[in-house]
């Protein structure tokens, strides 16, 4: 049903000053929504007021799309309506909201307008600002709804963090973001990257973070949530996204919640044996139990130079990170989506990137994050805990380079002293020089003179150590990521004594990466050779 748009935008009032709305696009959604007698349904809220409700009073006409609007602030009636909970501000508990407030509705209604009639609710739950408290503001917010007269219902579900530095004006932003959420899926309904698009409208990063949107139901069959994840990540409604080992999507709040935190960025095209031996490089200095036996021993703690690492964390206690960045992804090309005018990363090859880094039991962290410091201060916003990030020799040569902060106003020495703030530490895995073949660590590295006094410091206050369980064979392959890169385009089994079994073997059941299919050799009786090397007898801080 097409609605006929006002003739003159509403005035909305604030207080006894008359004003016009700045937020133009929010006032016309509200008031489409209104109009429109086919929805009709129910707003409950929790917490930061009833700011989604306000707007579709105050545009008018309401009465014919509201059937209630509810807010049970306290824990008691909140109970007793939603069922108990341990946690207020939790998917859960929206989730049973949207189930409560759209079956009362349904149900109290389906007789008397039913026929002609979609029936919806929105809930919120949340968290804003509170007075005297540097907490952390949050919320969920959902819709449960018909998308025709008569059909099963659908649910949108959404996570954000409000950034505002008032409750005033994180409740304000919240009542944008339901009104998007609300029109978007009616209005919408159907097309993910519709609901998507519109999220943020009249509103900006600064004000509000959407880092979770869950679509359910028969009109959205097709979604997958790493794509969607994906695409919020890509279009900037987050800098960040956290999968699990199985793929899930995760929020950080919960998920690094007292965890220390073990990362490294790579394209991890594929993941080699190079990635795994520093990832076990930097736990056997890092964890107290490097082989999980919960045993500590001297030198689980003690580097072979005879440095003290004055503490040590539990493998249960922390969570390893695969950090991939949208950067790498674009500049390098092969996920590009180049069938697509607006370009973009190619859905499918993202997914299969996703699923072979999950076959090594690690989260994965998809981000916009450049710089290093942007990445620490990310982590820190959820975990106080420690955090190590492993990188190569490569990585610390350009992470000392000026050229990188060049738009910050105190250069490198920002960047640093922005780094360094979190007090984290950069564990780095030795190479051998292309030159004279010499082994070249974090004590040895020479980067570019003018800077290198400030590598030398940074390096002797603790924050830079070396990696000092390394594997000689793998140092002997020269770019082993190139290696493996060029071997498998070229169709030679090189690149298989270079990854992990689990790897390998996705690799050759997907075609992944230009793989063409060969004949294993045989041995005599028939059997396929192995082919192997000492290097994969390494472990995996989660075993497989």
């Amino acid at each position: 049903m097409r609605v006929p748009r006002p003739r003159s935008m509403p005035v909305v009032r604030a207080g006894a000053d008359q004003i016009e709305s700045t937020f133009s696009k929010t006032a016309a959604k509200a008031l489409e929504v209104n109009l429109n007698p086919k929805w009709y349904g129910v707003l409950a809220e929790i917490g930061a007021g009833q700011e989604v409700a306000r707007w579709f009073f105050r545009v008018g006409a309401a009465a014919g799309t509201i059937a209630k609007s509810i807010s049970a602030y306290d824990m008691t009636i909140s109970d007793a309506t939603y069922g108990k909970a341990d946690r207020y501000v939790t998917r859960d508990r929206v989730q049973n909201m949207l189930d409560y407030e759209y079956l009362q509705c349904f149900l109290t209604l389906k007789s008397a307008r039913g026929k002609d009639t979609a029936f919806f609710a929105f809930a919120d739950t949340v968290v804003a600002k509170a007075f005297g408290r540097d907490n952390e503001c949050h919320g969920w917010l959902g819709i449960k709804y018909q998308s025709r007269p008569g059909a099963e219902p659908n649910t949108v579900m959404i996570h954000c963090r409000m950034l505002d530095s008032t409750a005033q004006l994180q409740q304000e932003a919240l009542g944008i973001l339901g009104v998007n959420l609300v029109h978007g899926s009616l209005s919408k309904g159907g097309s993910h990257y519709q609901v998507l698009a519109g999220l943020m409208d009249d509103l900006s990063r600064a004000r509000i973070e959407v880092d979770l949107v869950d679509f359910s139901g028969p009109d959205y069959k097709g979604v997958d949530k790493r794509c969607v994840a994906l695409r919020l990540v890509e279009k900037g409604l987050c800098d960040a996204a956290l999968f699990s080992p199985s793929g899930n999507l995760q929020i950080p709040q919960e998920a690094l919640y007292k965890k220390n935190v073990l990362i490294t960025r790579g394209r991890f095209r594929p993941f080699t044996l190079l990635h795994n031996d520093m990832l076990i490089g930097a736990a056997s200095q890092f964890f107290c139990d490097p082989d999980g036996t919960g045993v500590l021993s001297s030198q689980d703690v003690v580097g072979e130079s005879g440095d003290a690492y004055t503490e040590c964390v539990y493998r249960d206690d922390t969570l390893v990170l695969l950090e991939l960045t949208t950067r790498d992804m674009m500049e390098g090309g092969d996920l590009l989506d180049w069938t697509n005018r607006d370009g973009g990363i190619q859905e499918e090859s993202f997914i299969q990137r996703i699923e072979a880094l999950s076959t090594m039991g690690y989260s994965v962290l998809l981000s916009n994050y450049r710089r290093y410091f942007s990445l620490a201060s990310y982590l820190s916003t959820f975990s106080k805990e420690s955090i190590v990030i492993s990188m190569g020799i490569p990585s610390v040569r350009e992470l000392f380079k000026e050229k990188h902060y060049a738009d910050l106003d105190g250069g490198i020495l920002e960047g640093f002293g922005r780094l360094l703030k979190y007090d984290l530490k950069l564990y780095v895995y030795p190479t051998l020089d292309e030159q004279t073949g010499e082994l070249v660590t974090a004590e040895t590295l020479q980067v570019e003179p003018k800077i290198q006094k400030l590598y030398d410091y940074i390096r002797e206050r603790g924050t830079i150590l070396p990696i000092n369980d390394y594997s000689q064979e793998l140092l002997s392959q020269d770019d082993v990521h190139k290696r493996v890169a060029e071997s498998i385009r070229s169709g030679t089994e090189d690149w298989e004594k270079l990854v992990p079994n689990h790897v390998r073997d996705q690799i050759k059941r997907y075609h992944l990466l230009g793989y063409r299919s060969r004949p294993a050799p045989q041995l005599s009786n028939g059997n396929a050779v192995a082919q192997h090397t000492k290097a994969q007898d390494r472990p995996q801080l989660v075993p497989k």
